[in-house]
């Protein structure tokens, strides 16, 4: 049951976010004095938060019963045949795809992290628009969420890369479709727009609650095949002087989409910036977050410039080997490496 459920003040609800307390069952966890000092309410208040959410909880489990928080075993046999049949989506870069293993893999969690300029949010904007390409083009003819936490998303860039993979498509068509005149009605760009959902977040407790939102809202949008977060870090780096608070709200945030992951068989991405971090007597740039932040995902992706060239380095990940590729921006997307496409303004 989500705290927004409870019946409590919009304030405390309120304040009950902002401390990572998203749910009920955060909330039994907690003694009446780590509550009262987490969301800044007197003891009295906070034993009647913990009573509010016990009763809660009871009424949730009719005549006693006890609902079985543990889910049904898989063999390693069965995980083995769902690895055969696991869905991928293109980055439209070959190279990049190849190192990928096909893609971006559904039921995971790939973090994409990288300086300023290196392409990150071009990255998202493709997945969302490829994440669309037909079945029988290969692809998943699924829809996108995107949750823009640091307004750079460009809905002009979104309709010229639409554009740019319809025209794709037309162009290898013998591969996939005899009759393209009937697809190609299905996909306009118009269309592509229309199955991206965009949330603009401000702040970390709008993000919390919008990742709990995102369970009902993809079982009422059972085609979300992606969902994009760019970027994970941006509010989580301002303004946090309780580091084992933001550690808390973190891990939790990514536990909860791991789970939307494998639930809905989604892929989820997380986009994160760079900081600088004292190694041997120097500083280096590293992603942020910290150490305990890098076991979050399921991939690691580090972006990079070699010269004038952009890079994708797989960092982590337990079934992909380290390994790079070169990769372009380009004013239709993302594309395989040119030494004419280096480093271009794209609006």
């Amino acid at each position: 049951m989500e705290v927004g459920m409870l019946p409590i003040s919009a304030s405390k609800r309120g304040k009950l976010l902002a401390a990572g307390y998203t749910t009920r069952d955060d909330i039994a966890r907690a003694s009446p004095t780590h509550l009262a000092r987490d969301v800044d309410v007197s003891d009295s208040e906070a034993v009647e938060i913990l009573n509010l959410a016990a009763k809660a909880s009871a009424l949730e489990r009719p005549n006693g019963t006890h609902t079985n928080v543990v889910g049904g075993g898989q063999t390693a046999w069965d995980m083995l045949n769902d690895e055969k049949f696991s869905s991928y989506i293109t980055t439209s870069c070959v190279d990049l795809d190849n190192i990928l293993g096909g893609g971006i893999k559904c039921k995971e969690v790939t973090e994409i992290g990288g300086v300023p300029g290196i392409g990150k949010t071009q990255i998202g904007i493709q997945l969302a628009v490829n994440v669309q390409i037909p079945q029988e083009y290969g692809g998943l003819g699924g829809k996108a969420i995107y949750i823009d936490t640091e307004g750079s998303f460009m809905v002009e860039r979104v309709l010229q890369i639409a554009e740019a993979c319809i025209e794709d498509m037309a162009e290898y068509s013998h591969h996939f479709h005899k009759d393209f005149q009937a697809c190609k009605v299905k996909m306009h760009p118009n269309n592509i727009l229309e199955n991206i959902f965009y949330f603009r977040v401000c702040s970390y407790t709008e993000q919390i609650a919008l990742v709990n939102y995102l369970d009902k809202f993809i079982t009422e949008n059972k085609d979300v095949k992606i969902i994009i977060v760019d970027s994970v870090t941006f509010h989580f780096r301002q303004d946090f002087d309780d580091m084992a608070l933001r550690t808390r709200l973190l891990s939790e945030m990514a536990l909860k989409l791991m789970k939307l992951a494998k639930k809905f068989c989604v892929a989820v991405v997380m986009f994160n910036q760079v900081t600088t971090k004292h190694l041997e007597g120097s500083f280096q740039l590293t992603l942020a977050l910290g150490d305990s932040w890098s076991h979050s995902c399921t991939n690691r992706i580090i972006l990079f410039w070699n010269g004038n060239e952009r890079h994708a380095f797989i960092d982590k990940s337990p079934s992909l080997k380290s390994a790079s590729a070169p990769y372009s921006v380009t004013t239709r997307g993302i594309r395989n490496s040119t030494s004419s496409c280096k480093r271009i303004k794209m609006m």
